[in-house]
């Protein structure tokens, strides 16, 4: 692909109709005549002699070749607004901006408390924190809305840098008074005689729990369905179920001994990953090269501490 004379208008009326998925909405936002957008990506085209996008009756999807020049438009206009940046910042990491996506288990407790601890050090600093479902926290890094994300995963994904990775081991959450508590581990048939409460079916844990529990024949009747992780947790203090959760979500909970997180025995429910990611071939501003750095060190002593 020949890419050097390509123009940088044309690429970015192209990458927002990709964002969209229609010339008429990217117009827009792009506050240009969608006839305007239309013979930019026509231009595209004609010079890379290939079609960039599959015209549907409910919009524009991007071929296979689209897809491919997506990758490298993104990653460049990431490039250009980096260089910008280091140029109008002061030296050092006196100034910069970090914009971080991650999934709600994260946000509770673990995200805000990393984020207080590096801007101890670095006050210029500032983030923009993205609650999102884990899916989405990777297609935000994947499109350069996100710099970076702290997710949970099933599977490797495509155009994305795993920066570190541990264990995202299910464990059951109980309250100090549950009959349960205080158990070094349990299984999912163990569980069975209790009310539950459960995150919706969008969620990596309930993924895996409807899994596990599918191959082994158990059925359960969550008394409570939410997709609102904290609601959860408040309502296993308060009414004494059980619920599911990864042991950093409540970390500082734990530590506190308002609950506890038991072990789930069955294998299918340590086949989840935490995952830090960015984009792939990204070259990384120097504030969010420094915060990953930071977290990953904030993993490392977790796993380890």
């Amino acid at each position: 692909m020949q890419l050097y004379g390509v123009q940088s208008t044309a690429l970015r009326y192209f990458l927002e109709v990709a964002r969209c998925g229609s010339v008429s909405e990217a117009s827009v936002r792009l506050n240009v005549a969608a006839s305007a957008v239309s013979r930019q990506i026509s231009k595209l085209e004609l010079a890379l002699d290939a079609s960039l996008f599959e015209r549907r009756a409910r919009g524009m999807v991007l071929s296979e070749a689209g897809t491919r020049l997506a990758a490298y438009a993104r990653k460049s206009q990431l490039e250009a607004e980096q260089v910008v940046l280091e140029i109008t910042e002061l030296h050092g990491l006196q100034r910069g901006h970090v914009h971080v996506a991650c999934s709600e288990g994260f946000a509770l407790e673990y995200m805000p408390r990393s984020i207080s601890a590096f801007r101890r050090e670095y006050q210029g600093i500032h983030f923009t924190l993205e609650v999102c479902a884990p899916a989405q926290a990777t297609e935000k890094v994947r499109s350069g809305e996100a710099d970076l994300a702290m997710t949970f995963s099933l599977s490797p994904q495509k155009e994305i840098k795993v920066e570190h990775v541990l264990s995202g081991a299910i464990f059951a959450v109980v309250s100090n008074s549950h009959p349960l508590a205080g158990r070094e581990a349990v299984s999912l048939a163990e569980l069975q005689p209790w009310p539950i409460a459960l995150p919706k079916a969008d969620t990596t844990i309930r993924q895996l729990f409807d899994i596990c529990c599918g191959v082994q024949g158990l059925l359960f009747d969550p008394v409570l369905t939410t997709n609102y992780v904290a609601a959860l947790y408040s309502f296993v203090r308060e009414e004494g179920v059980i619920s599911l959760a990864s042991e950093m979500t409540l970390h500082k909970q734990v530590a506190d001994k308002q609950l506890q997180c038991l072990p789930i025995l069955d294998e299918g429910m340590q086949a989840r990953r935490i995952e830090l990611q960015s984009m792939a071939g990204r070259n990384l501003p120097a504030a969010v090269s420094a915060f990953r750095d930071f977290l990953i060190a904030e993993l490392v002593n977790t796993k380890h501490g």
